[in-house]
């Protein structure tokens, strides 16, 4: 019998879970983006993110005003403050979310500045509405392809 060399590439794809898919815990099967879910459940999962200040690629972007941890349809409510984006309110899907630092109270997401400040606007009224999930989700997801070499998905 052939010994197996423990540094030896296996052509496994990692993490293996859900009958070899390749699949992330918590989140959509390897390489393919899913807007409205924590990517790492662990650090999110049944956590207060109200309050957590919001970090993307390039800056602060502002405080989190609301939080929701609906499987499939989870998003952050970001209050930008009056010195970035004017005062506005942006809805981010729980998908940019990159990782959470509960120490600093710190939410860290994978997109620059102007790409959220060009995002769909957030309206309190239809948040909740499809038509808005499915345009501001596919916004997103269109510039998950894009970003640029070496950023975290």
């Amino acid at each position: 019998m052939d010994r197996l060399d423990p540094h030896a590439a296996t052509g496994t794809p990692e993490p293996m879970i859900h009958g070899g898919q390749g699949a992330i815990a918590g989140g959509a099967p390897a390489g393919r983006f899913d807007p409205w879910s924590y990517r790492d459940r662990a650090s999110v999962a049944d956590a207060d993110l109200v309050g957590y200040h919001v970090e993307a690629s390039d800056g602060r972007i502002g405080k989190i005003d609301s939080a929701s941890h609906e499987v499939g349809g989870s998003y952050l409510v970001v209050d930008t403050g009056a010195w970035l984006f004017f005062g506005k309110k942006v809805m981010l899907p729980a998908g940019t979310v990159h990782h959470v630092d509960h120490g600093t109270r710190t939410v860290y997401v994978d997109r620059d500045r102007d790409q959220i400040k060009a995002a769909p606007e957030y309206d309190e009224d239809s948040h909740s509405d499809p038509a808005y999930r499915d345009r501001l989700g596919g916004y997103y997801d269109e510039r998950h392809g894009n970003l640029p070499p070496g950023t975290a998905r």
